[in-house]
This record gives C-alpha cells, structure tokens and sequence, in this order.
C-alpha cells in the first residue's frame, strides 16, 4: 500500500502502515511529545535493556517497550507513512533500524517521526490536548491518571490529599479500554465535587501486558509530562517520574453516613466497600447502585455502559463439522430467541455467509481464516449496537475462532458451541454428497477429510446431534444463556 494521493511529492510513493490500537496510543503521545525524551520507536537494544532493567540503552529510565510491529513486505524500506485506521496520515517514519522480536519473531521498526497531522480519531478528541497546549499551574499539580470512574471515596481521598499538597487537581482520563465514553462522561459528571479549577485531559494510554507497577511508572510519566508534581496512587512505588501520593485509608461510615478516614470511625461502625465483583453483579443484574458507594451521575454512567446481561449484545457462535446439525440448531435458536423478543437477532449461518460475505473466496486456510474474520466482525458490531447474533460456520481452525472471541468481547458477550456430532454420522447424513467427493479427491480440503478440525477446548457448550433432537439441542443452548444470565427464564 503506498501512501494517499493528497501528500507532498516527496511521501507520495511510500508505503503507508496502520499500526494497531496500541501503538496508534503510542504515536500520538510520540507526536504529542508526552513520551519525551523518546522521539520515535524504539530499536532492539533499547527494547532490551527497558524490558531487563527500565532504563534506555542511555540510562535514561523508562518504564515499558514502545515499539512498532509491521509485516515483512515493509522492512526493506526507509520511510514509511503511519497512518489511522481511516487511512490518514499522521507521520512518517525515518527507519533507523529493523529487527525481529526474540519472543514473538515478528518484525520491527524503529526510528525518529516527522509528524504531518495531528490524530484526529477516538471519543472525546476535541477535549485532549498537547501539554504544550496546557496553561502552567503555579504551584503543586496532584495528577489522577485513571482507567475507572470515581466514586465516593477516591473524590474524598482525592480533595484530601489535595488540600494537603494546596494543589491543583488534573484528571487524567486513561483511553483505550471498552468504556472509553462512558469513563470521560463519568469523570465529567463529578467535576463540581471536584477543588475549583480542577481539568479533566483524556489521554489515549491503552493498558499493557505486564505488572502493575510498570504501568504507574508510565502513567507518573504521562502525568510529568502534562505538568503534574504529584500523581495520586493507591501504594508507593519507587522509581516514578514524580513522587506518588498515597492517600491514608478511607471508608463508609454507617453512624453519620459519610465517607472518611478509617482513623476517624469506630470500628463497629466501618461499612464494607462494595467490590468490584460485587459492582458488576448489581449491573448485569440490573439494580441499582446505592447512593453511599458513587453519586447518581457516576451511576447513570456505569448503568448506560454495562447494561444488564439480558439487554446486551451477544453471540453465540456455533462451531462443527459440515453436517453436524449446527446450522439447524443455530436457526432453531435464533427462532426461539425471537420469539421471547427484547432484543434484534441476526443469523449468520455459514452457506449465506459464503454467498453474500465472502462471495469469490476459496476454500484454502488464508481465505477460511479471512471469512471467519469477516462472520467476527459483523458479529462484534451486532453485538456492539445491543443485538444478538448467531453464527453458524465450520470455523475449523482455534486461531480464527480465538480471533472471533476477543473481537466480541471488546463489544459484549460470546459464547461458544461446539456441535461435536461424530464424523461418521456426518457422513451418513451428507444431503449434497460432500463427503463422498472429498473421498474420491474431487474436493480438496475438506474438513474432516483432507483438511484438519481443530476442535476447541474453550466451547461453553459441547453437543452431540446424533444423540438428541434438534429441539432438546436448542433447550440446551437456551438454558446455558438463561444461567449466564444473557437470556430470562420461562
């Protein structure tokens, strides 16, 4: 892919690259020049020497690996236009240096940027800004660099330690994560029970594999960045960009009906904070949360961004042999989830799907893998917009169906049937005699025949159709989505 028609000459003809969500987050803070002293993506060596030690190859500490991952097809270049997913440009890349990843064997590159747009995608962009664009605070900043909402008790701990540092307060909304919106609006929503002059700046900050520690070394970096002298965290951590300020311990007074300090309240009078178990049981179940634990506004939020369980979008997605009953039984309960009604239900069965979907592909691993994707997609929006989609394709190969899954769940609920009916009684029931083709070597990878069935080991739901009627495998389905709590009883 070379880069759009609309740039200078001199970047016309080079080839242009999407990096994924996470280094999207890194190129625009890159670009935004909250990662200084980093000026691009980082090369092997001091990949290396950040993963073993936090620190650069200069010995400039450095909390995580910020790196760009590319295709092969890309290294023999350099420069390379990074662009978002729209296809706009946002810098380019002056390759310095391209390496393979010990651990994964995937390719690199490193090298400075020379931005040629500021990004313009995610929720809320019109509220973030560079910290160039941030008006100096005279004296102590307390920074709160936060993936969840604030309730009753961070607002208190958080005007505390506040007051005792007479600093400013910055929220620092932390992006990337399924609830993106709802965290922003949530943090807007308690912005007059936060001190005066309080901001409120989302920063796409994706959280990372690894250990907790590293990410508050990030994020005191990010808070650096934007000016903070202090960043509010629950434990003391060394090695932070800024010192850390640990809150004394707060909790529910039951007598007055306050929150406070623990020191402050009798013991027989300490309520027990809700945890965060306990939080999402309340959503999925569809009740209320109590006024003590978060202010209404902050309620109203979680409420609106986790609905209950039996209002959220869902797929169950069927796996199996060709004629192993999956189509029938995903039609089946696709009927009958119509029938009880609540929400709009798709069926994305595996012959329609080719027709339409991914009409001119074959039946080789790459263009099953890209149709699987495809069903994974159209599912994940279904399930995004509140809906139910059933999905009824072979789906052989674990990688493809474990692709499917973490695209569903960043929107909702998956749930996995494995309609594990034997290859023999398969054979006996092929309508479009498939099977006897695949034998005589008249259709070449076939599943079950010439090519292999990866059979799952994390279906929520094995099913054997030769041994019950598609009605009773459609009640079995119905009773699993009614115990997980995605469908009501009777």
């Amino acid at each position: 892919m070379t880069a759009e028609p609309g740039l200078p000459d001199t970047l016309r003809d080079l080839p242009a690259w999407t990096p994924d969500a996470i280094e999207l987050a890194d190129l625009e803070l890159l670009l935004a020049g909250v990662y200084r002293p980093l000026a691009g993506f980082l090369g092997s060596f001091d990949t290396a020497m950040v993963i073993g030690g936090g620190r650069l190859a200069d010995g400039t500490p450095w909390p995580v690996p910020v790196t760009l991952a590319v295709p092969k097809d890309l290294t023999g270049h350099d420069r390379v236009v990074l662009q978002d997913p729209e296809g706009v440009p946002l810098a380019v890349l002056d390759v310095a240096e391209t390496w393979q990843d010990p651990t994964s064997q995937g390719w690199r590159l490193a090298g400075p940027l020379e931005p040629l747009r500021a990004p313009a995608h995610g929720p809320f962009h019109r509220l973030r800004r560079r910290p160039d664009q941030i008006e100096p605070h005279e004296g102590a900043v307390l920074a709160v660099a936060t993936r969840e909402p604030l309730h009753r008790k961070q607002l208190g701990q958080l005007r505390q330690v506040a007051e005792q540092l007479d600093a400013g307060v910055l929220v620092l909304p932390l992006l990337g994560g399924r609830y993106d919106e709802a965290l922003v609006r949530a943090l807007l929503a308690v912005r007059k029970e936060l001190p005066e002059g309080s901001r409120v700046i989302p920063v796409p900050l994706p959280r990372r594999d690894g250990d907790e520690r590293r990410d508050v070394l990030l994020r005191s970096h990010v808070a650096a960045a934007y000016g903070a002298t202090h960043l509010l965290s629950e434990e003391e951590v060394e090695g932070t960009a800024i010192p850390v300020a640990v809150p004394e311990p707060w909790a529910y007074d039951a007598d007055v009906e306050v929150w406070r300090p623990v020191a402050r309240i009798e013991p027989d009078h300490v309520q027990a904070e809700l945890t965060r178990e306990r939080l999402e049981e309340l959503l999925d179940r569809g009740e209320p949360i109590p006024d003590w634990f978060t202010p209404p506004a902050v309620a109203a939020e979680l409420a609106v961004a986790r609905p209950p369980k039996h209002e959220r979008g869902l797929t169950v997605f069927f796996t199996g042999l060709s004629g192993s009953g999956k189509s029938t039984v995903a039609r089946g309960l696709a009927d009958a989830l119509v029938e009880r009604g609540g929400r709009t239900v798709s069926l994305l069965d595996g012959d329609v799907v080719r027709r339409l979907l991914s009409a001119g592909l074959t039946f080789s691993r790459a263009d099953r893998d890209l149709n699987i994707r495809r069903i994974g997609y159209v599912a994940s929006e279904i399930t995004r917009h509140g809906g139910v989609a059933v999905c009824a394709p072979i789906a052989p190969y674990a990688a493809s169906r474990a692709e499917v899954r973490r695209m569903v769940t960043a929107a909702g609920g998956f749930v996995l049937v494995h309609v594990a009916t034997p290859l023999e009684e398969c054979e006996r029931r092929d309508r479009k005699g498939l099977y006897a083709k695949a034998r005589a070597g008249l259709i070449p990878e076939f599943t079950g025949i010439s090519d292999p069935y990866e059979e799952p080991d994390d279906a929520d739901l094995v099913l054997d159709t030769s041994a019950m009627t598609p009605d009773e495998a459609v009640a079995r389905v119905l009773d699993l989505l009614v115990a997980g709590g995605w469908v009501r009883g009777g």
